[in-house]
């Protein structure tokens, strides 16, 4: 595995395990939290107005602890309409807004949807500020229809058209009529069909239709005395009685009026007792505030002393990350750096290896070299000698003089002297009887001429004689370096020095032609600049190659002598 991802799967697992014991003690709260708000809802529902606020604010208390954005929401809903029943319509609008506010933070389209149609209502039916009303009803709307609740839509409509006929825009709120007449029957249900009723009767006396307004004020009137929606009962009175009126029946419109007015303080005596309830409820509330914050100091108690140990736990998973990314790190350096040792064993085995290819390659090519030059000097030159003696003694012997004799001699003369420069070449006459200084020196005065000139010096004695072979090896190199300044340079002067120091040869040779760029080493593959190297690492020596463009070149040579051996000649005592 690579290392940044080592480090990212270390870094991971450092999270997960300084929070995996919170995580899960915090997983648990949440879970009882919930329950409780579920509890406080069920009591709502139940008209448990007392006991369900106590439970809610606890479960608020706790799901503030948490820091649990949907709980939080959910609680202040149910506070919020346990105070809308209790027609605490001020307290109530203060928790829908402070639980839309949770709710917008989370993806709980079921929560916004019920707390904006909630906070619809107390806009439309208690403040009477019916624009903000339908504002939140469409808001509403909007959050039941993108989680296709088929009934919500249902019931927002309804209240929708409700608002908009409230205040006399019949034509805005009839697309929502029509929407309502058409799906009630499938997705609506019983505690709605009242205020149906009541708001087609509407429409049509708004038409002036009285014969279908009639039908529908009645029917919604008969449903409301079967059920138990006093509230819709109330308004569909008070709506009949406006249409009598319009239609000129006074009598009857008297009397939907007067049902009506006692409906109304009948529903406003239970608000006063509902209110009254509040009064004793707060007091009972107040009571158990003492509870709720002992409740709430031992889990704060509790949630430091989980604090602390998760801290103790994360600083243990650190320091053991820690250890485990510097044993990884010395791991990984040793894993390295074993590689690196690896792989320049094998470069340097490689390297050694052509190292070894090249001098056994020169070295055959030297042996070959010597070979053959001794073979052409000592065999085939001979053999020619001796033919040009045994013709000359034909010739003195028989004083002939036959023009093809003639032309014999002179092929086997000029075949001689062929074969002689060819064995100079391999291996000069100078080289192997007078040394390595007297055949550099024939090789200047040699290379010289017109276009260039090859200076010679020398602070060895010119008879000093080292090892055959070294000699050979030594002179063939010059031999090449010089044939470079020829070939290449376009110089027209050119010094070769040598001196000895601490038994070592010491060789430069200077030019003054067009040079070259040393840092393109490629250059000079051309002038066999890698043999020439090779050659002088076989002899354990160095070089050195300083070269710049229209300056010049010069190359410095350094190289152990290696000296001729000794041999002793016994020593027999006298007789």
């Amino acid at each position: 595995m690579p290392y940044k991802q080592i480090v990212i799967v270390l870094t991971l697992l450092l999270n997960f395990s300084g929070i995996t014991v919170f995580a899960h003690k915090k997983s648990h709260k949440k879970q009882e939290v919930t329950i409780l708000a579920k509890e406080a809802n069920e009591l709502m529902k139940a008209g448990n107005f007392e006991k369900s606020l106590i439970k809610s604010r606890l479960a608020l208390t706790y799901a503030i602890a948490l820091k649990d954005d949907n709980l939080i929401a959910a609680t202040y809903n149910t506070i919020a309409a346990n105070f809308d029943q209790l027609s605490e319509y001020d307290k109530a609008f203060f928790y829908y807004n402070k639980g839309l506010t949770y709710a917008n933070k989370t993806n709980n389209d079921v929560l916004k949807n019920w707390i904006n149609n909630n906070l619809g209502n107390i806009y439309c039916f208690d403040k009477k500020q019916y624009e903000k009303g339908i504002y939140y009803y469409k808001k509403s709307l909007q959050y039941s229809t993108k989680i296709h609740d088929s009934a919500q839509i249902v019931f927002t409509k309804l209240n929708i058209t409700w608002a908009y006929f409230d205040i006399g825009r019949y034509e805005e709120g009839l697309p929502y009529l029509k929407y309502i007449n058409k799906h009630h029957q499938k997705h609506g249900d019983e505690s709605t069909i009242v205020a149906l009723n009541m708001l087609n009767g509407m429409y049509h006396s708004y038409k002036n239709d009285s014969a279908n307004a009639l039908f529908f004020f009645q029917n919604a009137i008969k449903l409301g005395n079967e059920g138990n929606e006093k509230s819709d009962l109330s308004y569909s009175h008070h709506e009949f009685s406006k249409f009598l009126l319009k239609n000129g029946d006074y009598e009857n419109a008297y009397k939907n009026l007067a049902l009506y007015n006692e409906l109304t303080i009948k529903l406003n005596n239970e608000e006063k007792l509902n209110k009254a309830n509040v009064a004793g409820i707060n007091l009972e509330i107040d009571e158990y505030k003492r509870e709720i914050d002992k409740i709430g100091n031992e889990y704060k108690t509790k949630e430091y002393l989980l604090i602390q140990e998760q801290s103790r736990n994360k600083k243990i998973v650190i320091i053991i990350i820690i250890l485990l990314l510097f044993f990884f790190f010395l791991f990984y350096i040793f894993s390295e750096n074993s590689k690196l040792k690896q792989k320049n064993k094998i470069k340097d085995i490689q390297s050694q290896l052509q190292q070894n290819t090249i001098n056994a390659s020169i070295n055959g090519q030297e042996l070959e070299r010597k070979k053959i030059a001794s073979f052409l000097h000592d065999n085939i030159s001979a053999l020619l000698s001796s033919a040009g003696l045994h013709l000359n003694a034909f010739t003195s012997q028989n004083h002939t003089n036959a023009e093809e004799i003639i032309k014999t001699k002179a092929i086997l003369e000029e075949a001689h002297d062929q074969i002689r420069d060819l064995s100079h070449e391999l291996m000069p006459t100078l080289l192997a009887r007078f040394g390595l200084f007297y055949a550099l020196e024939d090789l200047c005065e040699k290379n010289s001429n017109s276009v260039i000139q090859f200076n010679y010096s020398i602070v060895v004695p010119t008879k000093t004689r080292y090892n055959e072979d070294f000699e050979m090896k030594m002179y063939f190199i010059i031999m090449e370096l010089l044939n470079n300044i020829i070939k290449h340079s376009s110089a027209t002067q050119a010094n070769l020095s040598i001196q000895e120091n601490n038994k070592s040869l010491q060789i430069k040779i200077e030019d003054n032609g067009k040079g070259f760029d040393t840092d393109k080493f490629y250059i000079l593959e051309g002038f066999g600049i890698n043999q020439i190297k090779a050659r002088i690492n076989n002899l354990k020596g160095t070089i050195a190659i300083n070269s710049k463009l229209n300056s010049g070149t010069t190359v410095a040579i350094d190289v152990p002598i290696t000296y001729q051996k000794k041999i002793t000649t016994p020593v027999f005592p006298s007789q």
